[in-house]
Order: structure tokens, then sequence, then C-alpha cells
């Protein structure tokens, strides 16, 4: 086997604009936003609570682009996830709504892993009519009705508690991307995503079941934005079928701007977190700048514009 994709433990020095960057921008709202509450711990730990969940979908997505597929479903896996265990836990305990919720994601992953490695459609292709698929399946499990969460231990594991202080979302944005980065870096099964993601026939002849390996990043995809639904559901103490429609642009956007080619063969579970603190602060930035709506989507996209033109630009030839 070949012994490249072991061997890259660090990353591109382009790729280190990202964190550059991101110090620029929160300097630039330090000063801009110093008499408007932005440096006070509060609105600090607001940042990182809100971002846990795309943090979290975004270890997964790291694994899915650098294996050279896509997830265009986890948005609605989010609240297929949240509805499902919602409803079980209105008369179930909820460790069973928690393996409900994530069971359902699995399934979604599986469904889709097995149409995109044995049956051989793209990935694209398939996530993307999952995506429509799933978000209808939502809006008609609970007839586009709100279901309250009111178990106060689910809540406090999952969206509102603390451990020694520690709110509970930090915790799991600490641990999965911990989890996420040792299994990305250390593991064979890190390496082989890397090696497929560069060169699938090359992994195939390494002997590398590349077919497995993607249904395996697809199903950890999907996980991964199944427990984002659960956090979402802690943390709101509800699910709802609109519970992440609006995040996969901005999970794509965060593991794109912390590192990952989309194209494949590259990626860094460490700078998809850095990505998605960066929306997250940009999100509260603005918000607290007054920006408009409007004003607020062109700075963002702007801004990613930019932080893409210059850690993935592809070297002229």
């Amino acid at each position: 086997m070949s012994s490249k994709p072991l061997s890259l433990k660090g990353l591109d020095p382009a790729q280190y604009v990202v964190y550059v960057g991101f110090l620029l921008i929160f300097a630039a709202f330090a000063v801009v936003l110093r008499d408007d509450g932005f440096l006070t711990a509060n609105n600090l730990v607001n940042i990182v609570q809100q971002t846990a969940p795309i943090t979290i979908m975004a270890i997964g997505m790291v694994f899915v682009l650098t294996s050279g597929e896509i997830d265009l479903s986890i948005g609605s896996v989010v609240a297929i996830a949240a509805l499902v265990a919602a409803v079980v836990m209105r008369t179930m305990p909820w460790p069973v709504g928690v393996a409900a919720g994530l069971g359902a994601g699995a399934l979604i992953g599986l469904v889709n892993g097995a149409l995109v490695a044995y049956v051989r459609l793209p990935s694209f292709l398939v996530t993307l009519a999952s995506m429509g698929l799933l978000a209808g399946v939502g809006r008609w499990l609970t007839n586009l009705q709100s279901v309250p969460v009111t178990n106060d231990v689910y809540t406090a594991i999952f969206g509102a508690g603390a451990l020694f202080g520690i709110p509970s979302l930090i915790l799991w944005t600490v641990i999965g991307v911990a989890v996420g980065h040792f299994v990305y870096r250390e593991t064979p099964f890190g390496a082989h995503v890397l090696a497929t993601g560069d060169n699938p026939r090359a992994a195939r002849a390494a002997g590398i079941n590349v077919d497995r390996l993607r249904l395996g990043v697809l199903v950890l995809s999907s996980m991964t934005a199944a427990l984002a639904g659960l956090l979402y559901a802690g943390r709101l103490h509800g699910a709802r079928y609109t519970l992440g429609e609006t995040d996969l642009l901005t999970v794509i956007a965060a593991v794109i701007v912390g590192g990952t080619r989309l194209n494949g063969g590259t990626g860094t579970v460490v700078g998809a977190l850095i990505g998605s603190l960066m929306m997250g602060m940009l999100n509260n930035g603005l918000i607290l700048m007054g920006l408009s709506v409007a004003e607020q989507m062109m700075v963002r996209g702007l801004i990613i514009l930019a932080a893409v033109a210059l850690t993935l630009r592809e070297a002229r030839r």
C-alpha cells in the first residue's frame, strides 16, 4: 500500500491562511464592536454553543469530501433525527429516543451509501434526492407541527446543561473534534479515506475496499447530522421539520474554508472547526453591527470567497 496517505500529517502551508484570517476577523470585530459586547464571555460562549451542530456535521463532511463524495441530505437528516427522537420520547425513556434518532440517521446513511457504493449512482444525485424525500417525510411525520421535548435529563445532556461549569454543547464540540481528528489522522480508516479521495484506482490496487469505504463515510455523515439534530432538539427543547434546512451551505462553507478540498484527497477536522467558528463569528458580529440580512449575506459571501481563493486556489500549470 502506498504510504502517501499515512504521511499527510500536516496541512498545505496555504491552508494556514484560514487561521490567520480567523484571527484577523476576530480582531476586527473586537475593535469595531468593543462597546457592543462582542468580547464578553457570554457572547463568545454563545458563538461556540450556536455553532456546535454545524461543527459536528462538518466533521462528517470532512470525511465525505476527502473521499471524493458529497452529502447534500444532512440538513434533512437533522430534522428527521430530531423529530424521531422527540416523538419516541413522548412515550419512551430518553435513551430510547436518542437511539431512535441516531438509528434513523444510520439507516439513511446506509441507503445513501448502498446506492452510491454498490448501485454506482453519483453521491450528488443520490443525496440530492434524499434531501427532497426526507424534507417531505419530516413535514408529513408531524403534520407540520412542532414536537416539544420536556425531559430535563435529555435537554441537559444535549442542550442547556453543563458539566463542571462547561456547557454541554461545548463539550460535544470538543469531544467530536478530538475523536474526528484522531480517526482522520491516526487510524487506517482515515488513511484509506485520504487514499480513496486522492486516487480511487490506486486505492483499489493497494487493497482498499473503496465501495465499503464510500458506504462508511456516508453513514458517518448521516450519523453526525443525526447527532446535530439531537443537539438542536436539546437546545431548543423541541423538534420541528425546519431544523437544519439552512445548514447545508454553512457546513460545506465551513469545511471548504477550513481547508478541505471539494474534489477530495485533502482535508482537516481542526480546520473544519475553525471554519465553523468563523461562520458563527461572522453571523454574530454582523448582527451586532446592525447590518440587514441582505448586507450580512453579501459580506459573508465576500469573506468566504476570499478565504476559498486564498486557501484552495489551484496552482498555475
